[in-house]
């Protein structure tokens, strides 16, 4: 992988498991065990970029635990804690027409129907029933609130447009 290609985060270490170098890895995926089909993982900590190679991993719980090549004890893996987990973004599988990545809708341009700039999506959040887009005030917008807004295709999100880096949405503003 080279050092100018896309990366994507897909989860992040939370703590150890046991003593033999084992990992507590949250993972961003849907599902949650899907982390586990990347093994060229790249380890995001404090600014350092650490290349490593997944061994083995399971669901354990609510979450999914690791083994990575070359961690075989406790100390070494306590200094991985809190790393964002990155893989090479093409290497995420392509999906279905009208589905995208979150990272994909993070940047975009978010308009009303009616052409009023709301701002930019910042994040995505997860609420169980739904995702929310989260857009922040951007220069162009019509205020400076941040908006929490459904991710909802059809009904709310009515276009996305990745090409023009826009996203077109039927809410309103005083909401």
């Amino acid at each position: 992988m080279t050092q100018n290609s896309q990366e994507t985060v897909i989860g992040r270490i939370t703590s150890v498991f046991g003593v033999k170098g084992w990992l507590k890895v949250y993972s961003f995926t849907d599902p949650r065990e899907g982390i586990l089909n990347y093994r060229d993982w790249t380890l995001d900590l404090d600014g350092k970029r650490i290349p490593v190679k997944l061994e083995e991993g399971r669901r354990q719980g609510q979450g999914i635990v690791v083994r990575l090549k070359g961690v075989d004890d406790r100390d070494v893996a306590l200094k991985l804690c809190g790393a964002d987990v990155k893989v090479a973004t093409e290497e995420l599988p392509d999906l279905p027409e009208g589905e995208f990545y979150w990272f994909q809708l993070e940047g975009l341009d978010v308009f009303t129907v009616e052409g009023e700039c709301l701002g930019t999506v910042h994040h995505l959040i997860e609420t169980g029933s739904n995702d929310v887009l989260v857009v922040h005030a951007s220069a162009g917008s019509i205020d400076q609130r941040e908006r929490l807004i459904p991710y909802l295709p059809d009904q709310v999100v009515r276009e996305v447009d990745l090409g023009s880096s826009r996203m077109v949405v039927d809410w309103d503003p005083e909401f």
